[in-house]
């Protein structure tokens, strides 16, 4: 597995799987129909590339692996491991926190002039809930979802629907509605997606004041 990873990672970064290096793969064996892996080989070699231009690209691979990756992790140290892993958990994950505080709950505050808290870990585990807005006695519950590249809306509808109870039982338990924030980035920068959901919050918040 490990021999593996590090020709998966190689070849990614060297892009030698790219569709200028082995050709449109997945358009050809759609073309071809094969009903045997022999077939698919036969086609491959006679029709995208040749068995000899597949062969030279192996060797390429094996050269990044044993002259470039090899000579840039000698010069890898302790200290350099060391202080990766203290970037990754603290200052990392430090800044991906402030800017997702500056951009979206930092976006709703500004737009509703409303205090937003983040949830405490109870209210994450029992009601799946991120953050929350105080209203009198009240509360409003919110979850940010990421949209990104390999994140689905779908799934997260499926995800809302199998949150749906516990939603409600925050409903039950603090009187406000839990809303769903989607966010992504445009420009490199973090935006609500559905903006829609700060004209239903505003609403809630009137609601709750009026109880």
């Amino acid at each position: 597995m490990a021999k593996e990873w590090i020709l998966n990672s190689a070849m990614n970064r060297f892009q030698l799987n790219f569709k200028r290096n082995v050709g449109a793969t997945s358009e050809s064996i759609r073309k071809c129909s094969p009903k045997t892996l022999e077939e698919w080989k036969a086609y491959y070699f006679a029709n995208v590339r040749t068995e000899e231009q597949i062969k030279e690209l192996g060797k390429k691979l094996y050269t990044k692996i044993t002259e470039v990756i090899q000579s840039e992790v000698e010069e890898v140290t302790e200290q350099d491991c060391i202080n990766y892993m203290i970037e990754l958990v603290i200052d990392r994950t430090y800044d991906g926190y402030t800017t997702e505080i500056s951009t979206i709950y930092g976006q709703l505050q500004g737009v509703l002039n409303v205090k937003i808290e983040a949830a405490p870990d109870k209210w994450d585990r029992l009601y799946n809930v991120d953050f929350f807005i105080q209203v009198g006695d009240k509360y409003i519950g919110l979850q940010i979802k990421p949209v990104n590249v390999g994140i689905q809306l779908p799934e997260i509808f499926k995800e809302y629907a199998l949150q749906a109870d516990t939603h409600k039982k925050f409903t039950k338990t603090h009187g406000g509605k839990v809303f769903y924030i989607f966010s992504a980035k445009v420009d490199g920068k973090k935006e609500i997606q559905n903006r829609e959901v700060i004209a239903e919050i505003q609403q809630e918040i009137e609601r709750l004041k009026a109880i």
